[in-house]
């Protein structure tokens, strides 16, 4: 017996099982004779390995029972725990192994990442006999995928960080249960508030370790969605699943071709980058989307992703390659509309229409948003212009070149003089003094050599401060849209 267990026991006798039977019955906890002599075999394990494992700071006896065991215990008493239930950052066995003693039917899961803690779990089980036990010498993450009815823990770590870690494992309707301090309302809202698809707030009981000023609260979270698991599974089973390996595998490469302008005109296929906007365009326009691509069979397609989606889970490094601007999210493979030909004789509608020869994929991408959002009738992409579904023109437009009015065009040397253009250049009568037609062209030039000699004695300009010498030119035409809409509204 230790010399502090008996210096510091109620009586100033040595503790004994008796001693802790009558703690845990004050707190209304009656376990049976083999109960206890099991937490007691516990308790004097516990004490022996701390000087070592540094295990528990608490050393009264008194203090030991009630605020480790009893502790660990209460919670059984204040709800219906779930089995499985995984003990997070067990440590040294708590709340696990005095639940496991109390509720022999339940099965318990010890999760304790530090090897010398894990070996004192081994020797607690097979000391004390505890059957449907297990232990899982690793840190928890979203990447641990066993299947859990329930997760227990007292560690100090948020709820928000824990309700990540345990998204890989945790069922639907599966509980999160907190054993934490009474003040505990901002991770709560946090929590609520990162977390609130996929959990609701099911308890939140505040509660008094008995005979003690020792408050607790109990919190526990429900989970009202599947894990990345059960939806991976569900996918699998409603979309057609291509695995991608090498670099050689012919898929491979008409994805890689999607990077340039030459590969979307050739398969009539673009790739789309970014959660946000994939979202969006598999939301709007669901009949464009062909493909759906992860980084191996991680982050399946969403359930509401139409059934004709493939599902190319591509090994990490090849996906690497064709992830453009490094998100680590899905790409989505889409369809491209066909673009009509546009030519001089056609003439121009009633309204603004954008002549579009920009080299930069993002500019064109950022100067067709601009398009649709000031009202522009129509946008013709000459033959200079890079791609509109260029991944880089796609991204910039947000997702809007996909359904705005493009045409093709001639190139910007091969348009007629005598068309009705407003030509914009960084010379030229100041755009405020302009007065718009009611069906005219708007002029852009390319980045860099600008616009041909033959439009710049018509062109028309945005003064800006002398210190700056141009205007990116998307810039330029975006000014120029919202001026006409202001003006023809």
């Amino acid at each position: 017996m230790h010399r502090e267990d008996r210096r510091q026991s109620p009586e100033g006798t040595a503790p004994e099982p008796g001693k802790m039977a009558e703690l845990l019955r004050s707190c209304g906890l009656n376990l049976t004779p083999v109960q206890v002599r099991k937490l007691w075999h516990y308790h004097c394990l516990l004490r022996q390995s701390n000087p070592e494992l540094n295990l528990t700071r608490v050393h009264n006896f008194t203090n030991m029972v009630l605020k480790l065991y009893v502790d660990s215990i209460l919670p059984g008493r204040l709800m219906k725990l779930p089995s499985p239930l995984l003990d997070l950052g067990s440590g040294p066995g708590m709340p696990g192994i005095p639940l496991k003693i109390a509720f022999p039917h339940l099965r318990i899961i010890l999760a304790e990442s530090r090897r010398k803690r894990v070996a004192f779990l081994e020797q607690v089980r097979q000391a004390l006999g505890l059957e449907e036990i297990e232990i899982v010498g690793e840190k928890i993450a979203a990447s641990f995928e066993t299947g859990m009815a329930g997760v227990i823990t007292r560690a100090l770590e948020s709820m928000t960080l824990t309700l990540d870690r345990i998204s890989g494992c945790l069922e639907r309707e599966g509980l999160a249960i907190f054993m934490k301090g009474p003040n505990c309302d901002a991770e709560i809202a946090e929590a609520l508030a990162r977390h609130g698809r996929d959990y609701r707030l099911a308890k939140d009981h505040p509660y008094r370790l008995s005979g003690t000023a020792h408050r607790r609260r109990l919190v526990v979270f429900e989970r009202t969605g599947d894990p990345p698991r059960r939806m991976k599974e569900e996918a699998m089973k409603r979309h057609l699943v291509r695995r991608i390996d090498s670099e050689k595998n012919e898929l491979f490469r008409d994805l890689k071709k999607l990077l340039g302008s030459r590969g979307i005109k050739k398969q009539q296929r673009a790739l789309v980058a970014g959660a946000r906007q994939v979202a969006e365009i598999l939301k709007s326009t669901p009949d464009l989307c062909e493909a759906w691509i992860s980084p191996d069979d991680s982050s399946p397609p969403p359930p509401a992703a139409p059934e004709q989606l493939a599902w190319f889970q591509v090994e990490r490094q090849l996906f690497a390659k064709i992830d453009l601007f490094g998100t680590g999210t899905p790409l989505l493979v889409v369809r491209v509309p066909l673009i009509p030909r546009w030519q001089p004789e056609d003439g121009l509608p009633e309204g603004c229409t954008l002549f579009v020869p920009f080299q930069d994929p993002e500019n064109v991408g950022a100067v067709i948003r601009s398009a649709v959002a000031f009202g522009a009738t129509q946008v013709i992409l000459l033959a200079e212009s890079a791609h509109p579904c260029h991944p880089k023109a796609l991204r910039a437009s947000g997702g809007v070149a996909l359904q705005a009015r493009l045409l093709a065009g001639p190139a910007l040397d091969d348009l007629p003089s005598d068309l009705p253009l407003l030509p914009l250049a960084a010379n030229g009568e100041p755009l405020s003094r302009v007065v718009f037609p009611e069906r005219f062209g708007l002029l852009v030039g390319m980045e860099g050599p600008g616009l041909p000699e033959k439009w710049r004695e018509r062109a028309v300009a945005i003064p800006i401060a002398g210190e700056v010498e141009s205007l990116n030119a998307a810039t330029a035409a975006a000014i120029a849209l919202y001026v006409w809409s202001q003006s023809h509204r």
